[in-house]
């Protein structure tokens, strides 16, 4: 039957590279800092779409849901990222506006975990941050029905070509659905893996005057 799952497992290795140093009592004051100086760094040490991030929410009866999806932004007003209200996890904001986002870059050992509520950017932002996008971004905003049962490939090739045609011959075409959120953290942690496993780990909670940092045990 091949060999097991778990040889396989066993047999896997991670942070072949040297990782980088990371002192957390050099850090800035707010997380947004820290993240751009480690998403450039990231960029600069060939990641893999670093900005690729895991997004969980909840749904209605509480349980955990989670997916891929891309980072559009992150500034003092938040993590930005969109999608389509009527897709699952749009639904799911609409519910439970609370969310964790969560980015690896295996090339550097590190993670940061993002968590807070979720608030909805004006519809004419959310155009915007769509219309600055590529003409495939809105192509597939334009097809819609995410996360709806799909009959057949055939429907979504119909449905895609149409899309394109659209988008090149009206480039600002609106995705009416098409919706910018930004999770306001609450908390954003820091993770800087280490070969020894003694593993840097800071976390900022805001405050009523601005962040506090504390260190966690690995």
């Amino acid at each position: 039957m091949g060999t097991d799952l778990h040889e396989v497992l066993r047999s896997l290795r991670v942070w072949d590279a040297e990782l980088p140093s990371f002192d957390p009592a050099a850090a800035p004051a707010e997380p947004v800092a820290l993240f751009t100086e480690w998403f450039k760094q990231a960029v600069a040490a060939g990641q893999t779409e670093p900005h690729t991030m895991s997004l969980a929410t909840a749904d209605e009866d509480g349980l955990p849901d989670v997916r891929i999806v891309m980072l559009h932004g992150a500034d003092a007003d938040g993590w930005a990222f969109a999608s389509h209200a009527t897709s699952r996890k749009g639904r799911q904001l609409a519910a439970r506006p609370y969310a964790a986002l969560d980015f690896y870059w295996p090339v550097q050992g590190r993670q940061i975990r993002v968590r807070g509520p979720v608030a909805v950017a004006p519809p004419e932002e959310s155009q915007a941050d769509l219309h600055a996008r590529s003409t495939g971004a809105l192509a597939a905003a334009l097809v819609g029905h995410q996360s709806e049962v799909l009959p057949s490939l055939a429907e979504l090739d119909r449905a895609s070509d149409a899309a394109w045609e659209r988008a090149e011959s009206v480039p600002d075409s609106p995705a009416p659905t098409w919706t910018l959120y930004r999770l306001r953290p609450d908390e954003v942690e820091f993770f800087q893996g280490d070969a020894r496993r003694r593993h840097a780990r800071l976390v900022y909670r805001r405050t009523e005057t601005g962040w506090s940092t504390e260190l966690l045990w690995p």
